[in-house]
């Protein structure tokens, strides 16, 4: 990692494993990416680090450049926002500390969910199910569907979200942007705003409502956006690098891969190759150097 020329090629800093709501195991994630040819990558579990932790541990010398990254999940006032970590010391304290607490509040919604499709639907599982369900690391929504597409409850994992496990109004407790931005920070790693366009991934956010919500989180120590992702536009994309540029934030670029979970390709950023990368993500990439393994 003594220059910058993997800039010039493939780079996905977005992934999720089996660790949370991806289908691929992290040697097959690891197996994916060299073949793919990427030579930088992270996994960024939902709330969790196992499958980083993971990766690190199989990483073989010649394989490609790996960061330790995560996603949370955080809520305030004004808004839902995932906030990627990348480069965090991962057996800090602040970290597992975060983990933790995001795991608690996971367990907590998805007791809730199953509960209320139960008592609102009539939907019952085996308890070796349900047991399963909660021994997860990151369990969710995701893992719910997919349980009642298998005893026929729904025809999809997206119509069982849609139709029946989003209705459960489960209560209101998230991380703070605020909190994650911290812990991050305090782990040692960076903190960026993922697929800022889409809000939690769902939403719909550009002009000044992006700027305002980007410069508030800046102000609780943001220090970057996630500006290449696979679903944007290239409107979306320029929009959201020249608000890093303005605001100098660091630029990072991510597939949001999830295996066979989700109609997105390993090393999808929404660019071919970086024949003149933007400052921000050279900035990002020349100063987590010392930490990429």
């Amino acid at each position: 990692m003594e220059n910058l020329d993997f800039l010039k090629d493939h780079i996905d800093l977005h992934m999720h494993t089996c660790y949370s709501d991806g289908s691929d195991t992290p040697s097959a994630i690891l197996k994916k990416v060299k073949e793919k040819g990427i030579k930088l990558f992270s996994v960024t579990d939902h709330d969790g680090i196992r499958g980083a932790l993971s990766v690190l541990k199989i990483l073989k010398p010649g394989d490609p450049a790996f960061i330790c990254g995560a996603e949370f999940s955080c809520k305030d006032a004004l808004g839902k926002y995932h906030i990627l970590g990348y480069g965090y010391r991962p057996y800090s304290k602040y970290i597992k500390e975060l983990v933790g607490y995001g795991h608690r509040l996971r367990i907590k919604k998805v007791a809730a969910r199953l509960d209320f499709i139960k008592n609102e639907f009539g939907f019952c599982f085996p308890e070796r199910e349900i047991e399963k369900i909660f021994k997860l690391t990151n369990p969710g929504k995701p893992h719910i569907g997919n349980l009642m597409v298998k005893y026929g409850y729904a025809d999809s994992k997206e119509s069982a979200i849609e139709l029946y496990i989003n209705k459960c109004d489960v209560a209101d407790d998230y991380v703070l942007p605020e909190t994650a931005i911290q812990q991050i920070l305090k782990s040692g790693g960076i903190p960026v705003l993922a697929h800022p366009v889409y809000g939690n991934g769902d939403q719909m956010i550009l002009g000044e409502a992006l700027r305002d919500r980007v410069l508030r989180l800046k102000k609780t120590g943001l220090k970057g956006l996630e500006c290449f992702y696979s679903a944007n536009l290239p409107r979306y994309t320029a929009e959201t690098l020249s608000i890093a540029e303005e605001l100098g934030l660091y630029v990072t670029c991510g597939s949001d891969y999830h295996g066979s979970n989700k109609l997105v390709c390993l090393g999808d950023i929404s660019v071919d190759a970086f024949d003149d990368p933007p400052k921000g993500l050279v900035d990002f990439c020349r100063d987590v150097r010392k930490i990429v393994v």
